[in-house]
């Protein structure tokens, strides 16, 4: 089976976040999804596009290499950040014609966070206009409503933050995102299961699947910085402390009691680790 056929048959999932590199060399990566306890583990990995706004592959290209040479699915992600409205379409027909049939819609991090601060940041779109052509395209019909002689195959996937400072803005998103096409989601790392039930009670009404984000804690340093540069991820006091003088083993132990927690929720889907670039961290924190 397929993703959205596990998904569809309400198979836990599970997914892995998954940098492109900035070199055309593949060795490394392709080693590491092609280990025997990696490709018993995990269903689909996600390949990002050019996160924090850093020179990486194509994720389509590697996507493609991804499920061609290793035969494993990928998810890959596509910004409204670089691409115009003609753009992203003709990128997004060469992704159907390759066969890479899962996406998750983003509108992509502003350049002047990465290396190239003088890049122009395009969104014609953002994220929920990007669904909706996506879905148009599914539909057999381009963005400006023109019949094209083929559908698309899409499985429009997106993100979503359960600990949002403003939730109501979030699900309100949420909710247009799946008007507009969308098919499941991947939330933003999660450290409270307090907050992660009322997220899954605020939108019990969208029926989608959901795929809970899980992203291991490697030192206290780590966790400051969260709690600084990225408000939108909530570490609570209690995990912070839990991380005082540990390392990645204490991150492991407490991302394993999170997934147990997880796993008692029946609205939930699957889990989407992000291992930052670690690939032998999920086998760790799974096996």
């Amino acid at each position: 089976m397929n993703l959205r056929e596990k998904l569809a048959a309400n198979k836990f999932v599970v997914t892995v976040e998954l940098d492109p590199p900035k070199t055309v060399n593949l060795e490394r990566i392709l080693t590491e999804v092609n280990s025997t306890n990696f490709r018993k583990l995990v269903d689909a990995v996600n390949v990002t596009d050019c996160p924090l706004a850093k020179l990486r592959m194509s994720p389509i290209a590697l996507s493609h290499i991804i499920q061609e040479k290793i035969g494993l699915e990928a998810i890959f992600h596509i910004t409204c950040r670089d691409r115009n409205l003609l753009g992203l379409q003709a990128e997004l027909l060469g992704a159907s014609a390759l066969g890479v049939k899962n996406i998750l819609a983003l509108t992509g991090d502003s350049p002047d966070m990465g290396d190239y601060v003088m890049a122009t940041g395009v969104y014609d779109v953002d994220s929920i206009g990007l669904v909706k052509m996506v879905n148009k395209l599914n539909n057999g019909y381009e963005y400006g409503g023109d019949g094209l002689k083929d559908k698309t195959d899409f499985f429009i996937g997106i993100a979503v933050n359960p600990t949002a400072q403003d939730l109501t803005k979030e699900i309100k998103r949420f909710e247009e995102k799946v008007s507009a096409g969308a098919n499941f989601i991947q939330t933003q790392p999660i450290y409270d299961i307090g907050l992660l039930e009322r997220f899954l009670k605020l939108t019990a009404h969208i029926n989608i699947p959901k795929i809970i984000g899980i992203m291991p804690l490697k030192s206290y340093k780590m966790v400051e910085y969260l709690n600084s540069n990225l408000p939108g991820i909530f570490v609570p006091p209690g995990v912070k402390e839990r991380m005082r003088g540990k390392d990645v083993e204490e991150g492991v132990k407490i991302s394993r009691k999170l997934i147990s927690e997880i796993h008692k929720f029946k609205e939930v889907a699957g889990i989407h680790i992000f291992p930052l670039r670690d690939m032998n961290l999920v086998c760790r924190l799974l096996n």
